[in-house]
């Protein structure tokens, strides 16, 4: 196609064509060939074919393509969202936890094992962060996975994403776990069937009875739950089939999974209904037993405040009476007649028309412990005006032991009721002899006059036997 305007330079001839020299536009001379548009590399109409230049790498790059076990563990993270039922926003923001953890050096050079228990603990933070009651175990069962190792994984993988995901609590628990329970009438006898609802109500307040005994601190959420429900459902009808049902029974007749330390939480909970049992008034403390104490669970939690400041007082005056020092002590102490005014002032503080117990009040407690002000479970006894060791007193007179920190509670932390007792090395002495040697035990290796004369008594007796026998 000739080009009209255009000369050629060398021969003059106006027979100009557009010559397309591989990818590159040219426009040449027809007559001489010589190139016209030499030096000219583009023009506007190579700009609008070829677009602008780009880098050889950029041209060449290829897209990486996610691992097999990448996408295995997005897949995961999907399941356990779609199972859980959690919302659109929810599974976008577990798969960028997963992602971010994946990439991240801590988790690159890992065991497989370990990948996988990821997607679940990325889901896990995610329900807390969004304040969803899904607990470790849930996700151990789902993932059929060890507790222990979903809670290291769990830890470092907050730790190394640096989110805030606080735990949730148990009451926020109860409502879900509740509805696991098959003990609708369409699934059991009707005398053994209970509504969700009222098995939620019953077992929260047991569980805040727990909490203020300290039975939920350290704990698993999983078997004090379990161990609520129990005792919910045999308190709000306690008949005799309810109450010869075991807690193996009642999880096989709801068809839910019994753990191994429920049995546990159920034995430490009775025995904190017990407790607060034996300070009905109509009742007396031998009537109050693990097996009859079902029966009372109606009157205990509605007055549950009011029985918790009379178990407390009746410990404090029976900690108060083992701690009264007594006569022969007394005497044998310095000091005993000043201190035994200023003991006597401390303990029997009372008027003779006061009585030593607070009145029970027949109003049920409607409202919390943390609305109506908390109850101090771990009292601790103080005498004042026992003696003290002083410069001029023997360290043998010094005062009495007070009661370690079990005894001086009412309820007491699993800390310190199961104290693990610690074993204590011993320091490894190398003798080598050229140890100094204190006076006093130099004084003990020399013989006093009696123990020379029982000495040479002895050695005579030998010697005057062994020539008798000769």
């Amino acid at each position: 196609m000739a080009t009209v305007g255009l000369k050629c330079p060398e021969c003059g001839s106006l027979d100009i064509v557009d010559d397309e020299h591989y990818s590159q536009p040219q426009l040449v001379c027809a007559d001489c060939g010589a190139v016209v548009s030499e030096g000219l590399l583009t023009t506007t109409r190579s700009e609008e074919t070829q677009g602008t230049d780009v880098r050889y790498s950029n041209s060449t790059e290829v897209d990486k393509k996610p691992c097999r076990n990448l996408i295995n563990g997005i897949h995961r993270v999907r399941a356990l969202c779609r199972i859980l039922r959690l919302t659109f926003l929810m599974e976008e923001t577990a798969e960028t936890h997963f992602k971010q953890a994946y990439e991240h050096p801590n988790f690159i050079r890992v065991s497989l094992q370990k990948k996988e228990v990821l997607a679940g603990c990325c889901v896990l933070a995610t329900c807390r962060q969004h304040s969803w009651p899904i607990a470790m175990g849930t996700i151990c069962c789902l993932l059929e996975a060890n507790p222990r190792l979903i809670g290291v994984v769990y830890q470092e993988m907050v730790k190394t994403l640096k989110i805030e995901a606080p735990p949730i609590s148990i009451i926020n628990l109860l409502e879900t776990h509740c509805q696991a329970y098959k003990l609708s009438p369409q699934y059991v006898h009707e005398e053994l069937s209970e509504s969700s609802k009222d098995l939620t109500k019953r077992a929260a307040v047991l569980l805040e009875l727990a909490a203020d005994a300290w039975l939920v601190t350290g704990r698993q959420p999983i078997p004090i739950l379990t161990a609520s429900i129990f005792l919910a459902w045999q308190s709000l009808k306690p008949t005799q089939t309810r109450l010869k049902y075991t807690l193996a029974r009642f999880c096989q007749m709801a068809k839910v999974t019994k753990s191994s330390i429920a049995p546990k939480r159920v034995t430490e909970l009775k025995e904190v209904l017990c407790k607060l049992g034996q300070e009905l008034p109509w009742l007396r403390g031998d009537e109050v037993t693990p097996q009859t104490v079902i029966q009372m669970v109606d009157d205990i939690l509605n007055h549950r405040l009011t029985l918790l400041r009379r178990a407390l007082s009746s410990h404090e005056e029976a900690l108060a009476s083992e701690s009264v020092v007594p006569p022969s002590l007394e005497d044998s102490l310095p000091g005993s007649h000043t201190n035994t005014s200023c003991l006597e002032g401390a303990v029997s503080s009372q008027t003779p028309g006061q009585t030593p117990k607070e009145p029970f009040v027949g109003e049920p407690d409607t409202g919390s412990v943390q609305q109506q002000g908390d109850v101090d479970l771990t009292y601790t006894v103080v005498m004042e005006g026992l003696p003290h060791t002083g410069p001029g007193t023997d360290s043998q007179h010094s005062q009495p032991s007070v009661p370690n920190s079990g005894k001086r509670s009412l309820f007491e932390p699993p800390s310190v009721r199961y104290a693990k007792i610690r074993r204590v090395q011993v320091p490894v002495v190398e003798v080598t002899g050229d140890e100094e040697i204190s006076d006093s035990e130099i004084d003990s290796y020399i013989r006093t006059p009696q123990e020379i004369r029982d000495y040479v008594e002895a050695k005579e007796a030998l010697a005057s036997s062994s020539d008798d026998e000769f």
